[in-house]
């Protein structure tokens, strides 16, 4: 099991980073890079818990699809969505926000395994482990951005 650790910290109100956190089109807008798309399931707004969503992207010049399941939330302080069917033999992503001196942290706790045993596992410590990091960050970062020029100029984006 490979697990991935990141903290953002975000001078926003933790609603609203919580929101922007389970927004379905921001997801979309931050993942452009591999024309990720939400095709069944919850497909746009916020995904609420018990939902799912259907991912279409292209990860590694290959098309692939990925749904997922929030199987636990608590407004605004964390939720869980797991993967019911896709590449993964198993994956866990837990957000966790804390208010911080008038800011939110942030957390990602992403756990995934690969399936193919040894090589899977080989597969994870050379090179998927820090391709998911860096997809991670890729996103938080657009979540920061927007909560922060919202907060800066006055309005809500999404």
């Amino acid at each position: 099991m490979s697990i991935i650790y990141l903290n953002t910290v975000i001078k926003a109100d933790i609603h609203y980073v919580f929101d922007l956190a389970r927004n379905i089109d921001l997801h979309q807008q931050s993942t452009s890079r591999t024309h990720e798309k939400a095709i069944a399931g919850r497909t746009s707004g916020l995904i609420e818990e018990n939902e799912t969503v259907t991912w279409r992207a292209k990860h590694l010049g290959v098309y692939q699809t990925l749904t997922t399941k929030i199987i636990s939330m608590e407004k605004p302080v964390q939720f869980i969505d797991v993967m019911l069917k896709g590449a993964f033999k198993s994956m866990r992503h837990r957000h966790i926000f804390k208010s911080v001196n008038g800011n939110t942290l942030m957390t990602d706790i992403f756990e995934f395994e690969s399936p193919l045993g040894i090589i899977g596992k080989l597969f994870n410590a050379v090179f998927l482990r820090g391709y998911l990091k860096n997809f991670l960050i890729r996103r938080n970062e657009m979540i920061k951005t927007i909560a922060e020029s919202s907060v800066r100029d006055g309005i809500a984006i999404f």
